[in-house]
């Protein structure tokens, strides 16, 4: 339900095409709120799009995976081999991705001078440069690492030779010759971060069960490994009430991990029979495990690691003295940090996000600080003075509790609003429902506030970034928080006269999909929404989706079938004499984590009542839109919805958008 695979991404980074704009600027022209003119426009915003993540490091070089917006979104290697700012490496129309756990990450390894990579197509292992797969059909791999020695890979795998039963375990792949992998470890639903000591003779990783996620609750184990696999299996942090997660070797053997056992996901090391906190502190170095091979911390090999730390929505970077327990923080003007690799010892590469351009890899001296430019991600058409800058808020929530958004009010210099008038709110729902709005530029979000919305990205309680505690405020009420913490983002925003009560909407994907349809159907406080591949119908997914989220409902609402009556209190099929607003949804037809009659269902159940609906169905798209044809479309057709719905003509040349029962009483 994360849709992280791209719906963040569409979130926190899309690269649009650049324009130059110089000479004197005219007057601002006043015209109302969303009829404002942007550069911005969704076509150029989609054509542009591009994702970039899983960067490593090896020999020297950096690879990563970068999205090609002109061969339908698929995810290409890159190197800065050869080319300083990075090229492509892998074959033309190769698409370089995982489906472990549906959401994938690492799906590459370099080993021997060689680069491994998962082909999304029939998701087998193959060296790039050979056409030959390295392994069998029937099976997925990711989160890979080679030994010393280059002669094996040694993976997480997960088994799709039975459908019905799909077992994740780690394989070991022998080099050259391939095959299905020996299996090394098994008997847990899920494992993660293979990774072996530098002498090459104990295997730490990390393993969970259901009804557990990731966040919830995972052990760490080690084990001597060796010809004939692993024995002395011990269990070193851990448990169904901490989450473990990244175990790092250094050179001197101390083994360091990433544990919310304080309550935040702090950075620890073991060596002996001691395992300390190395830099106590209330944040976050690490978000929930949706994809695999997250990079949160590089050991520099010099007594110091660099690790990047969320505290109030923002991230920072950290030098940590291991030994003693002291930091000092980067003064560097960015707001997120991820992927983060070691270049040398006294320089790192990472994913930065600033505040008014698309994300980029930099390269960072962490003794001066300083950043030189690797690679961008791409530029924005807007100029500075027509950025929104997100403000933080907290604001009361329903029984005395606080939640957390970000808000940006509408800007573009080249128009004003009529005085008098207020701004339409569009409010944004992340996915996962434990995902995180980051005040990272997003050009999704300067797509409305350049045309005159204000936009509030809610972190309604249980998202991520704000301490376990704060995270498992959804435990158990799914569907009631996250309602209620969007509704008060409005009402606050609403009193504060920073928005137009009678033009509010409200906007999400996947989870985030589920609270918009939850929202509207249990208040009058929006009067339209959009929703992305969200969930109608809480007992058919229950049924119905892949291994990784199976159980995580169990969690969220409750154990199915014992709290089947929940499951049907909290589906808003089940509610539909609540909705009384416009809707618009939008599905791709081949998504195997919400399946396309989750929004076929509110769909029809609408228009049965007459309730104004608009649906569109991407043929070829998963979960969450890759093809810029789509993503064009998706954007363009939720402005018209808007326009439409609101009253207000988009300057924008817009394709015809029909919203089924709509009748001129219901714009204002």
């Amino acid at each position: 339900m994360a849709s992280h695979a791209f719906f963040r991404a569409a979130v926190y980074g899309i690269a649009v095409a650049a324009s130059v704009m110089s000479g004197a600027r005219a007057a601002p022209v006043a015209a109302p709120y969303g009829s404002w003119e942007s550069p911005l426009r969704a076509e150029v915003l989609s054509g542009g799009r591009v994702a970039m993540g899983d960067l490593r490091s090896a020999d020297g070089h950096l690879y990563w995976v970068e999205t090609i917006p002109a061969a339908g979104g698929i995810s290409a290697l890159f190197s800065t081999a050869g080319v300083a700012g990075g090229a492509r490496i892998s074959p033309e129309g190769v698409n370089v991705r995982s489906r472990v756990h549906e959401y994938g990450g690492a799906p590459f390894v370099t080993a021997g001078g060689k680069v491994y990579y998962s082909n999304f197509t029939d998701q087998r292992l193959y060296a790039l440069g050979s056409d030959a797969a390295l392994t069998p059909a029937g099976y997925r791999y990711a989160d890979c690492v080679a030994t010393a020695d280059s002669t094996a890979l040694i993976c997480v795998r997960e088994d799709h030779s039975n459908p019905k039963e799909v077992r994740n375990s780690i394989v070991r792949i022998p080099l050259p010759a391939g095959g299905a992998g020996e299996v090394l470890y098994s008997g847990t639903d899920f494992v993660a971060y293979p990774r072996l000591s530098p002498d090459g003779k104990r295997l730490a990783f990390i393993a969970w069960n259901h009804p557990n996620m990731p966040w919830d609750g995972t052990e760490l184990h080690v084990a001597e490994i060796g010809s004939n696999g692993l024995r002395d299996l011990t269990t070193l942090a851990g448990g169904t009430a901490e989450s473990v997660l990244e175990p790092q070797w250094d050179a001197d053997g101390t083994l360091y991990f990433i544990s919310d056992r304080s309550g935040y996901w702090n950075l620890y090391a073991h060596k002996g029979a001691e395992t300390r906190a190395v830099w106590k502190r209330d944040a976050e170095f690490a978000s929930p495990l949706w994809n695999l091979g997250q990079a949160n911390y590089v050991l520099m090999g010099n007594g110091q690691a660099v690790a990047t730390f969320s505290e109030r929505g923002r991230d920072h970077l950290a030098v940590i003295d291991l030994q003693h327990g002291k930091a000092r923080i980067l003064d560097l003007p960015y707001v997120e940090f991820s992927h983060l690799v070691k270049v040398d010892s006294g320089h790192i590469a990472a994913l930065v996000g600033s505040s008014d351009a698309p994300p980029a890899i930099m390269r960072i001296d962490v003794e001066r600080p300083s950043a030189i430019l690797i690679r961008s991600s791409g530029t924005t058409p807007l100029p500075k003075d027509s950025i929104s800058f997100a403000k933080a808020i907290d604001y009361p929530a329903a029984n005395g509790q606080v939640a957390h958004a970000l808000y940006y009010p509408p800007r573009n210099a080249g128009f004003v609003a009529p005085a008098g008038t207020l701004p339409p709110l569009l409010t944004f729902v992340h996915g996962g429902p434990t995902s995180q709005a980051t005040p990272a530029f997003a050009a999704r979000i300067q797509f409305w506030t350049s045309r005159g919305f204000a936009v509030v990205d809610v972190n309604h309680r249980g998202s991520s970034g704000y301490g376990r505690a704060f995270r498992r405020q959804l435990n158990g009420t799914w569907g009631v928080v996250d309602v209620e913490d969007s509704i008060a983002a409005v009402r606050y925003l609403v009193k504060t006269g920073a928005a137009d009560p009678a033009r509010t909407a409200i906007s999400g994907g996947s989870a985030g999909g589920y609270t918009v349809l939850n929202a509207l159907s249990s208040s009058d406080v929006f009067k339209a929404g959009a929703d992305y591949y969200g969930i109608s119908d809480m007992t058919a997914l229950a049924q119905d989706t892949h291994k990784f989220e199976s159980r995580y409902l169990d969690s969220l609402i409750g154990p199915y079938p014992a709290a089947k009556s929940v499951y049907e209190s909290r589906s808003p099929l089940n509610h539909l004499e609540g909705f009384k607003v416009p809707l618009i949804v939008l599905q791709g037809a081949d998504d195997p984590v919400v399946p396309p009659n989750q929004s076929e269902k509110i769909v029809d159940a609408l228009r049965k009542r007459g309730v104004p609906v608009a649906y569109l169905l991407f043929p070829g798209e998963s979960h969450g839109f890759r093809k810029p044809e789509n993503t064009t479309r998706a954007l363009q057709a939720e402005l018209s919805f808007y326009g439409q719905v609101f009253g207000f003509k988009p300057a924008d040349s817009l394709p015809p958008l029909k919203i089924e029962g709509l009748t001129a009483s219901v714009s204002h």
